[in-house]
């Protein structure tokens, strides 16, 4: 897609001075327009950044594109094809260069078509008359046929055919501008096929012929040759596509505007998607049913038709009959015709266009229109374009959630508007998968509402945002197919990558609206509708107030500011849907490629790095067992630690050495040899106990985390390590399981998905209600409490510390605010705290101490 504006500019240094104009422009003014909204940073610098590249990508693809255009002919015409050509349009050096290349193309393609286009007619035309005297003479040498007048007369016929071929061949050499004079005659239409179907008989072909003419002294005008030529051509196909011993059938019928001349054979017949194309020079069927022949005997058949003006088709065949049936209408008068030759194209000395190049044929227009671009050679093979048709529906669904992100999302806490985004957003993400069929995907589109519901249901910010987090990790993954974790990674990495990889696909699309037919009442009509809710929606709202209340619960505000902001919003989150959007649509080979893993040659080399990690396992589960058996009293004279510094003190390490160890069962399996049924049972042996021990490991954390808080209270993040901790423990059972059926190609989705099912749940039991009511029970069996804490607890604690005594609930409310939410705003979580807000006095003394 070209800029027409920098097409006028004569001169391509003055067309990047203006492309850093035009980029460096849009993006002060954009961040100045930012700035003034007070849009914050975080989002104003990506928006901005983002618009700057489309402008300078919409500049600069038609400075670009005749090279790269260029680049992909060159080659091509390396391999011999020279009908690729290059967009011109830009009057700059570029497209100069362009032009003159196009000119060069156009030369050395009319050349390389009269050379390979007149061997292969002198070729075909010699092939039928050079058989039939072949045939003659062997019969006179063999002794199968006497040199009587009859039979010399056939040899004498087909040696001035040849003789008449050789001069025709030569005359076309010379036409120009394809045209050929007919010589006209009344030509008696018995007689001509009689001898057509006899030069026929000589070729030794195993068919029969009937030819039949209505009235039988039908004579009509024509050019004898080039009709002779017409029906040999015909015949010739006939027959050699008939199986043997079956019937040619030549019907010649007289009528009111012309005549008809029907060819009818029995054999395989022609699919009618083909019907058309067989009459094609070197046609894909080279000639009619299936191939056989130089693909010129139907092409020279039609020319010979046009030129006297007549038809020529293929047509059903006759009721309870098979094969092709070929069917030629001509008018009493020949209307000659100035049509395209056969064998000749345009000279290669005519005048070249200075306009841009016409319609090219499709494999040149293929050439044309897919160079590899910049974008093709950053990618590679890695990301191809693949040719992903435009979808004007997908970037208007985009725009369209960009549009609800602007209304709902500004001033507004999480809550049963933002739900309906995410849904909206992930509707048309998934409306346009290629995977979409896919069961893991939609499996993972289901495990996304999930954890999208939970900002509708839970005000606490913290497990709402890392649900959506896991979420769009679960897109992702389900987005690309992946089965493994460099491919859930990749897929990640290739979320914001695809903005850049889909500009091509977004041209394409935003070209295809031109080509919509009802685009511009579509446009209309969006207009008039807007303009009509605009006019009666103003007036109804100024001349009631309950309507104007509603409406403004819907329509937004629109001044400087929160307009600015709005549309930012817009930019980026109907951005970030797009660009998931082609993600989905055209998906990257994320699948690392299958390399052959070697395994160790012994034995002992990946034996003995398990044994020593399993024994340095046993020896702490030694020192575990001593501790609790030795009491606080030994674990001080000891380390000098209390038991809850003690827990506490390796709760981290532990959770690391989990991990570490689901490494080391990862590279021990790669290497270790499985030949042999020894082999097999070292490697289930070794791996199994040290996956037993981790899971002791993985209780003895868990433990160590349970009596820490019972000593220190219950927080948010001691919650979501105890879930972290127990997912690596699930982990660790799903690779025994593996372990034992030697079949792991399921572990990386089942541990994507348990992953992000736990946090699920983990929102779905309230976390923040569950710590406070942990901490309540602690504060009513030691008298301690973190009262700022408490306070600093979300909406959804509320009811919980509602329970404590009235002095104890007013101070542990005091964070707590009755809301004015709008219906948009609805959570679950706020509305149930909202009863009680309103009833409990929130200036209470903080009764106890704090801890």
């Amino acid at each position: 897609m070209s800029s027409p504006v920098l097409d006028q500019v004569r001169s391509v240094k003055v067309k990047l001075g203006l492309l850093v104009a035009i980029s460096v422009t849009v993006a002060s003014v954009l961040a100045a327009v930012g700035a003034t909204g007070s849009v914050p940073v975080w989002l104003s610098v990506p928006v901005t950044v983002a618009l700057a590249l489309g402008v300078t990508q919409l500049l600069a693809v038609g400075m670009t594109s005749p090279l790269r255009e260029m680049t992909a002919a060159a080659r091509v015409m390396a391999r011999g094809d020279y009908s690729g050509r290059v967009t011109a349009t830009s009057s700059d050096e570029v497209g100069e260069l362009a032009r003159a290349f196009n000119r060069m193309a156009e030369d050395l393609a009319a050349v390389d078509r009269q050379r390979r286009e007149l061997v292969a007619n002198v070729s075909h035309e010699l092939r039928t008359p050079l058989a039939a005297l072949c045939a003659v003479l062997e019969n006179l040498v063999d002794g199968v046929a006497e040199p009587d007048p009859v039979t010399l007369r056939t040899a004498l016929d087909q040696a001035e055919r040849l003789t008449a071929l050789a001069s025709d061949l030569l005359d076309l050499a010379r036409v120009d501008a394809g045209e050929t004079q007919l010589s006209t005659t009344q030509v008696p239409v018995l007689e001509l096929l009689e001898r057509a179907v006899a030069e026929a008989e000589v070729s030794g072909r195993e068919v029969g012929y009937d030819v039949r003419v209505l009235p039988p002294g039908l004579t009509v005008p024509a050019d004898l040759a080039r009709l002779h030529q017409l029906v040999a051509n015909l015949l010739d196909n006939a027959s050699r596509h008939s199986p043997t011993g079956a019937v040619v059938r030549i019907t010649a019928q007289g009528n009111a505007t012309g005549w008809r001349l029907e060819v009818a054979d029995e054999g395989p017949g022609i699919p009618i998607a083909d019907r058309d194309r067989v009459f094609e020079r070197f046609g894909t069927l080279g000639e009619a049913e299936g191939g056989g022949g130089t693909g010129l005997g139907l092409a020279i058949a039609r020319w010979v038709t046009e030129l006297h003006g007549g038809t020529i088709h293929f047509v059903e065949p006759e009721p309870r009959s098979t094969g092709a049936r070929v069917r030629v209408e001509l008018p009493h008068h020949p209307v000659h015709k100035k049509v395209q030759e056969p064998v000749m194209t345009k000279p290669a000395d005519s005048p070249p266009p200075t306009a841009p190049i016409a319609p090219t044929p499709p494999a040149a227009a293929a050439v044309a229109r897919a160079p590899e671009s910049g974008l093709d050679m950053l990618f590679g093979s890695f990301w191809p374009d693949a040719r992903v048709p435009g979808k004007v529906r997908a970037v208007l669904y985009c725009l369209a959630v960009g549009l609800l992100a602007g209304i709902i999302l500004p001033f507004r806490d999480l809550g049963i508007g933002t739900f309906v985004l995410l849904v909206a957003a992930g509707g048309v993400i998934l409306r346009f998968s290629v995977n979409r069929r896919s069961r893991f995907t939609q499996a993972c589109a289901v495990l996304c509402l999930l954890l999208a519901s939970t900002v509708a249901v839970r005000d606490a910010e913290w497990i709402a945002i890392l649900c959506l987090f896991a979420g769009g990790a679960v897109c992702m993954a389900a987005l690309v197919n992946g089965r493994t974790l460099p491919a859930f990674v990749l897929a990640g990495i290739a979320w914001p990558l695809a903005g850049l990889r889909g500009l091509p696909w977004l041209g394409r699309s935003l070209q295809a609206v031109t080509g919509l037919k009802a685009s511009a009442a579509a446009l209309r009509t969006v207009v008039l509708s807007v303009l009509g809710v605009l006019v009666f929606g103003l007036l109804f709202a100024s001349a009631d107030a309950v309507f104007a209340k509603w409406a403004g619960a819907i329509v937004p505000d629109l001044e400087f500011d929160s307009f600015v902001l709005r549309a930012f919003l817009t930019v980026a989150v109907g951005g970030v849907v797009l660009a998931a959007t082609y993600l989905g649509l055209n998906p990257p080979k994320v699948e690392p490629a299958a390399g052959t893993v070697r395994p160790v040659a012994r034995r002992y080399e990946w034996l003995a790095p398990v044994l020593l990690v399993v024994a340095v396992f046993v020896v702490f589960l030694a020192a575990q067992v001593t501790a609790s058996f030795g009491g606080h009293a030994y674990l001080k004279r000891i380390t000098g630690l209390t038991y809850a510094e003690y827990v506490h003190q390796g709760f981290g390490q532990l959770t690391v050495a989990t991990a570490l160890t689901l490494l080391v069962v990862w590279a021990a399996a790669r290497k270790a040899p499985r030949t042999t049924a020894a082999d097999v049972a070292w490697l289930r042996g070794s791996l199994g106990l040290l996956c037993v021990l981790t899971l002791v490991v993985v209780a003895s954390a868990l433990y160590r985390m349970h009596v820490y808080q019972e000593a220190y209270g219950f927080t948010q993040l001691r919650l979501l390590v105890d879930v972290f901790e127990g997912w690596l423990g699930l982990l660790v059972l799903g690779v025994m399981v593996a372990g034992l059926t030697l079949r792991a190609n399921w572990l990386p989705r089942a541990a994507l998905l348990s992953g992000a099912g736990l946090l699920f749940l983990l929102g779905a039991i309230n976390p923040d209600a569950w710590i406070a009511q942990h901490n309540v029970d602690r504060y009513a069996d030691t008298g301690k409490v973190d009262w700022p804490f408490l306070q600093g607890l979300s909406d959804d604690a509320v009811p919980v510390l509602n329970k404590l005594p009235a002095d104890a609930a007013g101070c542990a409310l005091k964070g707590h605010d009755v809301s004015d939410d709008d219906w948009l705003e609805w959570n679950l979580g706020r509305h149930r705290a909202q009863s009680i807000l309103k009833t409990v006095p929130k200036d209470g003394v903080c009764p106890g101490r704090t801890s």
